[in-house]
Formats: structure tokens, sequence, C-alpha cells
């Protein structure tokens, strides 16, 4: 479900304040499954983001689009210390 008042821009800026900084991310891979991992964001584009696992045998996907923020398809929250 969309949040009613969030925006690409709204996510491009929450992604931007998290740019180097050890993140939890959660994919939505279909079907009620689930991957979760730890990264760090390193790259930001216009219309995507990149992030580098912590575990180097990770084969997943390191790139997503601001959309799929805004769709559910991934979730992406800073880890607390």
């Amino acid at each position: 479900m969309i949040k009613v008042n969030t925006t690409i821009n709204s996510i491009k800026d929450a992604i931007k304040n998290l740019s180097g900084k050890d993140v939890t991310v959660k994919l939505n891979l279909g079907r009620n499954k689930f991957v979760t991992f730890p990264a760090v964001v390193n790259g930001i584009y216009p219309s995507l983001f990149t992030v580098s696992p912590f575990d180097k045998n990770f084969l997943g996907k390191t790139a997503y689009s601001y959309s799929e923020i805004l769709c559910g398809r991934v979730k992406v929250q800073e880890k607390l210390s």
C-alpha cells in the first residue's frame, strides 16, 4: 500500500541522508519470500541507488530504483548502533 504523503522526491532525500551509512535492506521477492541483508548505501544517482552488501557471497541485485521503495518492494532502514 502506498503511503499518502510519500513522493519520489521525499524518498530520494531520505536515501541521500543514508548515503555512506550502514543500513538493513529488506526485499520482497513475491509469493511470501523476503530477503534481508545488512549493507551500506554507496551510490546515489538520479533514477536509482546502489548498496554494497557486507556479505561478499551475496548474489542478489544491489541497485534499486526509488519507485521500488514507493511500491513497497524494497525497504531500507538505518541500522541502530
